[in-house]
């Protein structure tokens, strides 16, 4: 029989499920710290069949657990192994400060990378990969409960290189697509990184803005073209300073596989993973809106073809567009459209949406005739 879990996340949601309940069963308890919540003994709860999965609890507690209780204790790593929330520039930057590109390396998401590092990408010790696994379900999880407040066919990736710099002119048509499908209710996710990645969530950022006001942000990025340049990160901090919002959101998927690559500060939203191929498979199975690919090398062909077989056996119950951007790029020069249009044409390959544009106006409008098809509407949550 099915049991599903209620998620209690926050000191709040405890307070009020104590106040209410005398048995508590089928909860699941996220990094909640119980000391100063319980009550004495005489009036704390029984727990049946939960989940304790970090935080702290009172010795007592022992008494008040039937034998079906699981506790996951905290494990000391650098990082959250019970996280209950996506992370957010914030977090991740938290030691930043502006004007100062070296403190960087104070921040949380370098002290996790270098322990990353130390540990061994490939680790062996039983209690780091214990310790990452336990970390990539928690995103997972709340990865899970965040899209869940969106129609999965508003949800659109963009596919591109690293390596994109932010003075082409493919990195400005990018932002304007994602700045446009954002408008248009879209939730725009990428993995998180540099280069054609970091544009789709600019764009993302600077929805509502003017034409004018996008171009002032690439002409401050424009100082530090590559993610390699000291004032890329600086230069970024300086386009959120400088244009504030709190309306639009957009989710950026990174690992610290690559975390020489820092995470961009323009996703509101961050699922940052150790594991690189749960996140690039969950991009790909994410992206039910469909996936847009600007040039890109190896890594945008892999995730290519990983989205060809998802569309190919249907594996969600419909394909989702294939949008190339570049028409000679993906055509002569890393010439994987018309090998796809081949390959579906010959019935190698079924059920593949595929299309290539030039402008960003036939992306967009292929995007959204997709939309316009379903039964299910977008909403921006």
């Amino acid at each position: 029989m099915r049991t599903d879990y209620v998620e209690i996340e926050t000191r709040e949601q405890l307070i009020v499920l104590l106040r209410e309940q005398k048995v508590l069963k089928h909860y699941a308890f996220q990094d909640i710290d119980f000391t100063e919540v319980c009550p004495d003994e005489a009036d704390s709860p029984r727990f049946e069949d939960c989940l304790f999965l970090g935080g702290v609890l009172p010795e007592r507690f022992s008494r008040l657990m039937g034998t079906d209780c699981l506790v996951f204790p905290a494990l000391k790593v650098p990082y959250r192994v019970f996280g209950n929330k996506l992370y957010s520039p914030s977090c991740l930057y938290d030691a930043y400060r502006p004007g100062e590109p070296e403190s960087y390396c104070d921040c949380f998401d370098h002290r996790v990378y270098r322990h990353y590092l130390s540990a061994g990408k490939r680790a062996v010790d039983i209690k780091e990969t214990l310790a990452r696994m336990l970390h990539d379900h928690a995103v997972s999880n709340a990865l899970h409960d965040f899209l869940s407040a969106y129609d999965e066919r508003s949800v659109v990736g963009i596919m591109g290189g690293h390596g994109l710099l932010r003075t082409d002119p493919m990195y400005r048509q990018v932002v304007s697509i994602s700045k446009r499908l954002t408008e248009a209710g879209y939730l725009m996710i990428s993995g998180g990184g540099p280069g054609a990645m970091e544009a789709t969530h600019l764009g993302a950022w600077l929805a509502g803005r003017t034409g004018q006001e996008m171009d002032d942000a690439l002409r401050c990025l424009a100082q530090a073209p590559s993610f390699r340049d000291e004032l890329w990160l600086d230069t970024a901090f300086t386009v959120v300073r400088r244009y504030p919002q709190l309306r639009y959101v957009s989710l950026g998927i990174p690992t610290w596989l690559y975390g020489h690559e820092p995470s961009t500060p323009f996703a509101t939203h961050i699922a940052k993973y150790f594991e690189n191929s749960i996140r690039e498979d969950g991009i790909l199975t994410i992206a039910m809106g469909g996936i847009i690919y600007a040039p890109g090398s190896a890594g945008t062909m892999q995730e290519i073809f990983q989205d060809a077989v998802q569309n190919h056996y249907l594996s969600f119950g419909y394909a989702s567009p294939m949008v190339f951007l570049g028409k000679n790029y993906w055509s002569r020069e890393m010439p994987v459209y018309p090998l796809l249009n081949k390959l579906l044409q010959s019935g190698k390959y079924k059920n593949l949406l595929l299309s290539v544009f030039d402008s960003a106006d036939e992306v967009i409008a292929e995007i959204v005739r997709f939309t316009d098809s379903s039964p299910s509407s977008c909403q921006n949550g």
